[in-house]
C-alpha cells in the first residue's frame, strides 16, 4: 500500500469537497487514475471488484467514479465518499461545520449534487442539522450505497471503463 495526500486526491479527483477532508492521509491500495497517470490496478485485483460493491470501493474508487460520471450519478460515490470520511471527525465544532456543508452539497432540495433519497430521509437529515451527530447521514448513505450495489455496480461491470482496466498496459515498464 501507499499513501496518498488526500489533498492531491481532492484537488485533482474531487473537486468541491477538499473542505471535508483537509490534513488527512487516504490510504489506497493501487489506483487508476486518468489524471494523474497512476498505473492500472493488476488484473487479479480488478477481477477481485467482481466480488461485491465493497470490494470495488476499497480499491477501486477511481474507476467507479469514472464510470458513475458516464451516468451523471457521480454525486453517489463523492456523499459515500464524504460520509466515511465524516464519522472519523472528533471534534464537535469540526462536525457541525462538517455536517453543513455535507447538507448544503448533497442533502438539501437543489443542492449542487443532490444525491436521491425519499423525502423523509432528506427531513430527518434537515432536522438534525441543529445538532448534527456521527450518525446524522447514516440512513442517507445507506440508502445511496443499496441504490449504488442495485443499479450502478452491475452495469460498471458490463461497462467499456471495466473491461478496458482488462487490457495490456501501453507503458513499457
Amino acid at each position: 500500500m501507499f499513501c496518498l495526500n488526500v489533498n492531491h486526491w481532492i484537488i485533482i479527483i474531487i473537486t468541491n469537497i477538499a473542505f471535508i477532508i483537509n490534513n488527512k492521509q487516504l490510504r489506497v491500495s493501487r489506483l487508476f487514475c486518468c489524471f494523474c497517470r497512476a498505473p492500472k490496478p493488476p488484473n487479479d485485483e480488478v477481477v477481485s471488484w467482481r466480488q461485491s460493491l465493497k470490494k470495488l470501493l476499497e480499491s477501486g474508487q477511481l474507476a467507479f467514479r469514472e464510470f458513475l460520471k458516464t451516468e451523471y450519478s457521480e454525486e453517489n460515490i463523492l456523499f459515500w465518499l464524504v460520509c466515511e470520511e465524516y464519522k472519523t471527525i472528533t471534534s464537535n465544532t469540526e462536525m457541525a461545520e462538517a455536517a453543513k456543508r455535507i447538507y448544503t452539497e448533497f442533502v438539501q432540495v437543489d443542492a449542487p449534487r443532490q444525491i436521491n433519497i425519499d423525502c423523509e430521509t432528506r427531513q430527518e437529515i434537515t432536522n438534525s442539522m441543529s445538532q448534527p451527530t456521527l450518525s446524522c447521514f447514516d440512513k442517507a448513505q445507506r440508502v445511496i450505497y443499496k441504490l449504488m450495489k442495485k443499479d450502478s455496480y452491475p452495469r460498471f461491470l458490463k461497462s467499456e471503463i471495466y473491461q478496458a482496466l482488462f487490457e495490456p498496459s501501453d507503458t513499457v515498464g
